[in-house]
């Protein structure tokens, strides 16, 4: 694919400073820069490259130029890095995708395809299934009844989405992940374990992405929510009746049990253990594998498991690292003790 200066200032919010007609059709890093593709330049040490990188047209943060000529076509913006991870993100988007029916697969005549979507090989959509614009769903996925996904989603191979379950916008689902499953819920009884019903669904609002190997469980009634602009790792497991907040990042192997709910704009660490029932609030930093056993206010950071704030757990700690010389010091006062009894 070949764009502009142009076209590329319009894709990030950019302005062009030098000529708009130059096009690129690669990219390579500022070090490295050659003629014909696109760099970035978004930190300062690598500020003065702009005076001699080959590349042809450069995106770079505006508190960097200073007010000279430089020998590349510039695009200047608040944020290179992130103007970047934009223009990275369009591109793979653009390369990746495809439109049409493969066959062999199977879509239930009641759904409508889009002419801009793409349904893989092997795939199947049931009845009652809502696709929006510019869907791809990759080969093998699984599609249930009432299923509703929402405009440009990407759903890779082998996702599984039961029925009734609800995807924004702009979604990426990726291989292998499992949307809908039902929730663990089960009553003991004197002959053992009696299965709940399952009965509620998954919400994932808009801009959400989903890691491969995760399990979202359905609720027991009514929605197992993933708010908008949440990030989830690879392995992750969210139980049932969980409800996460917007704008979260919640990293690999991380477990979150039934009805537990969290705000807005947290950071939860890799293997981190969850229970059932709690609140956590916004902006609340938990530590990899921690394990969160109480509610956490707004703003918290938490280490260790059980989870405790991060300051005690650092104090803590250091007992901790000390008590074999503690250990040592009571045995040795122990023998003198006895030697020397009052």
């Amino acid at each position: 694919m070949e764009f502009t200066a142009e076209q590329i200032s319009g894709f990030v919010g950019g302005r062009v400073v030098g000529d708009g007609s130059v096009s690129v059709s690669g990219f390579s890093p500022i070090e490295e820069g050659k003629k014909g593709n696109l760099s970035f330049i978004a930190n300062e040490k690598f500020a003065h490259l702009l005076n001699s990188t080959e590349a042809s047209v450069i995106i770079v943060s505006e508190k960097l130029l200073e007010d000279k000529k430089y020998p590349s076509t510039l695009i200047v913006v608040e944020d290179g890095y992130l103007a970047f991870q934009v223009l990275l993100n369009m591109v793979q988007q653009l390369k990746s995708r495809r439109t049409g029916v493969e066959q062999p697969s199977f879509v239930n005549p009641s759904v409508e395809v889009p002419e801009e979507a793409y349904i893989g090989a092997f795939s199947y959509v049931d009845e009652g299934t809502v696709l929006g614009t510019n869907v791809q769903i990759f080969p093998q996925a699984f599609i249930g009844k009432d299923v509703k996904i929402g405009d440009n989603c990407i759903i890779h191979s082998g996702v599984k989405i039961y029925d009734g379950c609800i995807i924004g916008n702009n979604c990426v689902i990726h291989a292998n992940t499992v949307i809908g499953a039902d929730g663990f819920g089960f009553q003991a009884g004197p002959d053992g374990f009696t299965k709940i019903p399952q009965l509620g669904n998954v919400v994932v609002q808009d801009d959400v992405e989903i890691g491969s190997n995760c399990s979202i469980d359905r609720a027991t009634i009514g929605s197992t929510v993933i708010g908008r602009g949440t990030k989830i790792d690879n392995l992750i497991q969210i139980a049932h009746n969980v409800k996460i907040g917007q704008h979260n990042v919640i990293a690999a192997q991380a477990g979150i049990a039934g009805s537990a709910t969290i705000g807005d704009w947290n950071m939860i660490g890799g293997q981190t253990g969850i229970v059932g029932h709690i609140n956590i609030g916004n902006k609340v930093r938990i530590q990899a594998q921690s394990g969160l056993i109480g509610n956490a206010e707004d703003g918290e950071t938490l280490y260790g498991s059980p989870a405790m704030p991060a300051g005690d757990f650092r104090r803590s700690y250091v007992l901790f690292r000390q008590l074999p010389q503690l250990a040592q010091r009571v045995n040795e006062l122990e023998k003198q003790s006895s030697k020397n009894p009052s």
